[in-house]
């Protein structure tokens, strides 16, 4: 089995060999959260866990962008937005609006939804399929957008 820390680790090698420094702190951000976990529950991550951990990264940057941008600190936004490129390599493909629109449609459709209470059946259905491949906020607006309209 391909386990994605060690795709993370020969990425690390390959940023120390060609000096990109920038990435390479990155990846040691990566590996350092992804021990964190498994020495706190005293496991060894799977692929799918590993991706949640990166899940994870890629919300807190999104809200330090926020947060930077409300107060005018455009430099710090910028070394976010890189980071959050490095964390996104090591993730599955992105979905495109139009495959995010579609799955929603069709999770809504098949968990028989009706109205805003029923977002928790939606994204339960669409939760494992997209994670680390969408904002799940974004998917989430979606959802409640698709009840609403």
């Amino acid at each position: 089995m391909d386990l994605l820390t060690d795709r993370i680790k020969e990425d690390m090698k390959a940023s120390m060999k060609g000096g990109n420094k920038t990435r390479l702190g990155v990846i040691r951000l990566i590996l350092a959260a992804i021990k964190q976990v498994e020495v706190d529950e005293r496991i060894q991550l799977d692929n799918e866990r590993v991706i949640l951990v990166l899940d994870k990264m890629l919300k807190q940057r999104r809200e330090s962008i926020r947060q930077f941008s409300d107060a005018g600190r455009h430099d710090l936004s910028a070394i976010e937005e890189a980071e959050i490129l490095v964390i996104q390599d090591f993730l599955p493909q992105a979905l495109s609006e139009e495959e995010c629109d579609t799955m929603v449609r069709d999770a809504v459709r098949e968990s028989g939804a009706e109205s805003v209470k029923d977002m928790g059946k939606v994204m339960g259905l669409l939760k494992a399929k997209m994670q680390g491949r969408a904002d799940m906020s974004i998917v989430s607006a979606k959802i409640k957008a698709a009840l609403t309209g």
